[in-house]
């Protein structure tokens, strides 16, 4: 899919594990199954709550917009009917800007893996592994994070 910079299944391992900071706001530990990335990822619980065990779907990408092309930067609900949108067959959306990537420095030759983290509005993630699936990501790129549960 054209805009696309990641998309796996992931299993939610751990909820609030630090224990919960806000009301509204739930940090969940995941792991991914095709390709084994970690995932910290705060959600908005009162607008989509999550249990331990939830399996979803995530991906990551830089337009809404079906085709791939880039969105327009103006809100048009009247384009969106026209169009489609990717948001349309997901049930979480949000809209963020990666603010760092950092490699990991325990080791001494060039790092395999990284981390890339990304504000969704305050909401924070982490999603960190083999570099090869983070190859897409830069500082001060605009995506969107699509997400859907998954029955079991």
């Amino acid at each position: 899919m054209a805009g696309v910079l990641f998309e796996d299944i992931f299993n939610v391992k751990d909820i609030d594990p630090e224990g919960k900071k806000f009301d509204r706001v739930t940090r969940l530990h995941c792991e991914s199954e095709s390709f084994k990335m970690d995932l910290i990822l705060d959600i908005n619980s009162w607008l989509y709550p999550m249990e331990l065990g939830d399996k979803f779907r995530l991906v990551l990408a830089t337009t809404l917009r079906e085709d791939g092309y880039p969105d327009s930067g103006d809100w048009n609900p009247a384009g969106l009917e026209s169009e489609g949108s990717r948001a349309d067959s997901f049930e979480y959306v949000m809209s963020g800007k990666v603010y760092r990537i950092e490699g990991d420095e325990s080791t001494v030759e060039p790092s395999s893996r990284l981390a890339a983290y990304v504000s969704f509005g305050g909401l924070l993630m982490r999603l960190q592994g083999d570099a090869n699936n983070l190859h897409g990501f830069e500082v001060d790129q605009h995506m969107y994070l699509l997400m859907k549960k998954l029955a079991f």
